[in-house]
């Protein structure tokens, strides 16, 4: 498959009284096209600052400090503000977690369509007017509804509307930040099934963030898992309900009920996400790992690459393989 997007090495930090906050920490992978990526994690491990880094809306005190991001083999950290407009919405669109946030309380809906379409576009209004009834169908919005205000819609038409607008232009890549997290179960089923199956019709590639590992699973061709703005494991998604490598991936998978199978008890990973001001030396995750060795203390673990996917983690080799049984690891906790 031919690469979309390729994340390399993409460092982002926040400046503060303090010291620098490292919230993204050499974050590196790849988006192929047509396919559907996640990011995974606890809250505050970079998932939305990495999207935000990708998408130029990182705003101080955050700031990239390093790195590549290229769309289409193009870079996109040195582009211009100008530059990047010509990219935005017609290669690259966001959609953010609440809809209230990419919508303006004060203007029609019809009025916000428009203007993202005539900004990128040549077309009449009329011409506009009438993409913009085409992209509500889509979603399943009555053209009507372009002259409501969005206080005026439900939380999940709101969020279909984003969705609509998100694709207005018909983008390669849609970066989908936690876009159901304020939705009831079931408008939240409703809107990752229209998503998916625009998905299909369209062959847009997405990169879906989320801190819901079971939806991430059920909707995801490839799973990356951030640990304190770090990126520990990325697998394919069947792959990784089976077979798990890192210590935090398999406790996120022991956290939440399987709908198959016998009961069990779940477990929750003891402890905290550590400080980014001042993270642990060595792996960040091994204060709170069951497997952790005395190297895990004093040494960074290197990210592996193999046939299975990336592991970061002192407890596999080179080839990926695991160097020491898990029983007999020694602990330090």
């Amino acid at each position: 498959m031919e690469s979309l997007l390729q994340v390399d090495k993409l460092n982002v930090v926040y400046d503060s009284p303090k010291g620098q906050v490292k919230a993204v920490k050499d974050v590196s992978f790849t988006i192929q096209k047509g396919e559907i990526f996640g990011l995974v994690g606890e809250s505050g491990c970079g998932k939305s600052t990495t999207a935000f880094g990708i998408s130029r809306l990182l705003r101080p005190p955050a700031r990239i400090t390093s790195g590549s991001v290229k769309l289409k083999g193009r870079e996109l950290t040195t582009l211009t503000d100008s530059e990047f407009d010509g990219i935005r919405w017609s290669q690259l669109s966001i959609i953010l977690q609440s809809a209230m946030n990419n919508l303006n309380p004060v203007i029609k809906i019809q009025d916000q369509l428009i203007d993202a379409i005539l900004a990128h576009k040549k077309m009449t209004i009329k011409e506009a007017i009438k993409h913009s009834e085409f992209l509500l169908s889509l979603v399943d919005i009555q053209p009507d509804r372009l002259r409501s205000f969005p206080h005026e819609l439900s939380g999940g038409m709101r969020q279909r509307v984003v969705i609509a607008m998100a694709l207005a232009l018909n983008p390669d890549l849609i970066i989908m930040d936690e876009p159901t997290t304020a939705l009831d179960v079931v408008v939240q089923n409703g809107i990752i099934k229209k998503t998916l199956d625009l998905q299909k019709k369209f062959g847009f590639s997405i990169l879906f963030i989320t801190h819901d590992l079971p939806l991430m699973l059920e909707i995801c061709d490839r799973v990356g898992v951030m640990y304190a703005g770090e990126l520990v494991e990325v697998m394919r998604r069947e792959d990784l309900l089976q077979n798990a490598r890192h210590p935090y991936t398999q406790g996120l998978l022991r956290s939440f009920p399987s709908l198959q199978g016998e009961k069990t008890r779940l477990e929750g990973i003891p402890g905290h996400p550590p400080n980014l001001i001042n993270p642990p030396k060595g792996c960040s995750f091994h204060p709170r790992c069951p497997h952790a060795m005395a190297l895990c203390r004093v040494h960074e673990p290197s990210a592996i690459h193999d046939r299975k996917g990336i592991v970061a983690c002192h407890l596999y080799g080179e080839e990926g393989e695991m160097s020491e049984p898990l029983s007999t690891a020694g602990e330090i906790n």
